[in-house]
């Protein structure tokens, strides 16, 4: 039987965790997932996602100061688009959004999410907020997939842009060397 780990995933959820981490340098995260986990995470032993969350560069999405301090978090000065358009052109690792789908539905809107990583649980929760919902229409390749043993599918995809004639349409990076995982 297989192992039933952090949120009810098993091995192969748990296993992805490291692997999508391991690139990130940066997190953008929304207020709300921020207040969340600025009290959880530092106190935790949920590796290795504590180290990492408690120990990288956060920014936070937000038009007001932050009720608590965590470790390396920074308010979003301005428009969050053009923050992250500009985090992109700076030199450093993946950015990842974590938790936040009000952000993460923002920068996909936006066309500056580059890679899609989603984890689909086999349940149907029947209500509540969906990080797919008022979005335009969006391209996506697929680029790995697993189904892991409890019937969770993890899906990586790509953002597929129009290019230029000297560019492929599927590039996600550009002249950016940072791509925005959600």
């Amino acid at each position: 039987m297989p192992r039933i780990g952090f949120f009810g995933w098993d091995d192969v959820v748990d296993a992805k965790i490291p692997e999508l981490i391991a690139t990130q340098d940066a997190v953008i995260l929304g207020r709300r997932s921020y207040n969340e986990w600025a009290q959880f995470w530092p106190s935790s032993q949920i590796e290795p996602f504590a180290t990492f969350i408690n120990g990288v560069e956060k920014y936070v999405a937000t038009s007001t100061p932050l009720d608590q301090e965590w470790a390396n978090s920074t308010v979003v000065d301005g428009g969050l688009v053009e923050f992250v358009r500009d985090l992109k052109h700076q030199p450093g690792r993946d950015i990842g959004v974590h938790g936040s789908i009000s952000v993460a539905q923002a920068l996909l809107a936006a066309d500056v999410v580059d890679e899609l990583t989603l984890a689909i649980a086999p349940t149907i929760a029947g209500r509540g907020r969906r990080l797919l919902d008022g979005l335009p229409p969006i391209q996506l390749e697929s680029i790995r997939s697993e189904i892991s043993p409890t019937g969770y599918l993890i899906v990586d995809n790509r953002r597929i842009r129009e290019g230029s004639a000297d560019e492929p349409a599927s590039a996600t990076r550009g002249s950016e060397g940072r791509r925005l995982s959600s």
